[in-house]
């Protein structure tokens, strides 16, 4: 992982003050669908969107001199790590890094697919769910004084209020169904186990150990052995967005299964204890005082109010449900206004989210506008591709795919990091 990084400002978040000049920024590992809200959110930034999948050859041909001529400029990465030649770049140069993934309220839609992000989050050590580094995050929370903050904490505990009396949480949908209708009458104590997509890079590497969904459901059962155990796979497997990695069947005998998307503020209405690995489900478990384990290292274990099953000697410090949520919610993160892209407020996000959650549009996903002449060819024709080309891309992909594919079929193909297929995008879809 590259050590590189930028002057921070208090408390380890990397500084947005705009400056005179913009500051040349090397984007790697960027959709393309995303470099448009990136370039709005940021206009402090000169942005180079450099390819999906740099080879080490294309890297040293022509995009390694293109970052060494620009003075002053950064690498800005999404996800957890950078590509090898970035890395190796980034060290001997000592090229300031900043790390970028979405933030704790994420956008109204269930599926984030090609939402632009209403929070984000930077940090120039680690994302906050590497547990393997200090983030600017875990850095914030060790060394922050809380209780010299007095306005902070009480936004604080106003903030944990506004969450959980109006059931806003990363993702959002309307309710349909009680947790009564879903779970049953509750006659003993209530148990959820949260599912998460198994290979997404919170559990790779905010888990050390080897843990699936189906384990988590046996550590559940095993210690809460006259409980009511509720296993709820993450929404996106169960639409088929992001494929299962073990199979609910084998464990069916410890536990019922929640199939119905319950949204979550709901799912947790009526439970006394919550087991995950790393869901941010757990912090909102937590805000509303339910105990939680974690088998894992999410951002908000090891500070005295989870039970952990994976210890991290880095923090120990005890910290106060206020506190954590100020750390995670108000200084932590960059919340953005959905049209403008410019900076704003957690609780001017939450009002928006509350907006759009009242309007039937907002959940709807958004559709590019017709043109005789764009990503369906003359007239859209390219309308008539769709059905031949939507299997292929599910068998090959997910629904999340398809979805991608239908909102913006040109962008969709261009996006891809395999070479062969954006081959067969320019051939299907020349133009734009």
């Amino acid at each position: 992982m590259a050590i590189a990084r930028r002057q921070r400002d208090n408390f380890g978040s990397i500084s947005s003050a705009p400056t005179l000049e913009p500051v040349t920024t090397f984007a790697v590992q960027i959709a393309e669908w995303k470099r448009e809200p990136f370039e709005r959110c940021f206009p402090d930034r000169r942005f180079h969107f450099l390819p999906m999948n740099v080879g080490e050859r294309e890297f040293e041909h022509d995009l390694k001199q293109r970052i060494l001529t620009e003075k002053g400029a950064e690498i800005l990465a999404w996800g957890p790590e950078l590509p090898q030649p970035l890395d190796t770049l980034a060290k001997a140069r000592n090229i300031p890094v900043i790390f970028i993934e979405d933030g704790f309220l994420r956008s109204v839609r269930p599926s984030a697919s090609r939402t632009p992000p209403l929070s984000l989050v930077l940090d120039g050590r680690a994302l906050y769910f590497d547990c393997r580094h200090p983030s600017d995050l875990e850095m914030l929370l060790k060394t922050y004084d809380f209780d010299a903050d007095a306005a902070l904490m009480e936004r604080a505990r106003a903030g944990i209020a506004l969450l959980t009396e109006s059931g806003i949480s990363k993702y959002n949908s309307a309710r349909q169904r009680t947790a009564e209708e879903v779970y049953g009458v509750k006659t003993r104590k209530r148990v959820l186990v949260v599912g998460q997509v198994e290979d997404d890079a919170s559990v790779r590497y905010g888990c050390l150990s080897r843990m699936s969904n189906n384990d988590l459901v046996r550590l559940a059962a095993s210690e809460q052995a006259d409980a009511q155990i509720l296993y709820k796979p993450h929404p996106d497997v169960l639409s088929r967005v992001r494929p299962a990695r073990s199979n609910p069947d084998d464990v069916a005998h410890l536990c019922e299964l929640v199939a119905e998307n319950l949204p979550l503020a709901e799912a947790l209405r009526t439970v006394d204890h919550v087991y995950t690995i790393t869901s941010l489900a757990g912090f909102e478990a937590l805000i509303r005082g339910i105990p939680v384990t974690t088998a894992g290292c999410p951002f908000y274990s090891g500070w005295g109010l989870t039970d952990d099953r994976q210890p991290n000697p880095r923090r120990g410090r005890r910290l106060s449900i206020e506190a954590l949520f100020a750390g995670a919610y108000l200084l932590y993160p960059r919340y953005f206004d959905p049209e403008t892209g410019v900076q704003t407020s957690f609780e001017a996000t939450v009002a928006a989210i509350r907006r759009q959650l009242d309007e039937p549009q907002g959940l709807e996903p958004r559709r590019p506008q017709w043109r005789a002449w764009g990503p369906y060819g003359l007239f859209g024709w390219r309308h008539l591709l769709a059905p031949f080309v939507k299997p292929v891309i599910r068998r090959i992909g997910s629904d999340r795919d398809v979805e991608d594919f239908r909102a913006d079929p040109i962008c969709f193909f261009r996006g891809l990091s395999d070479r062969k297929y954006r081959i067969i995008g320019r051939i299907l879809y020349p133009f734009g």
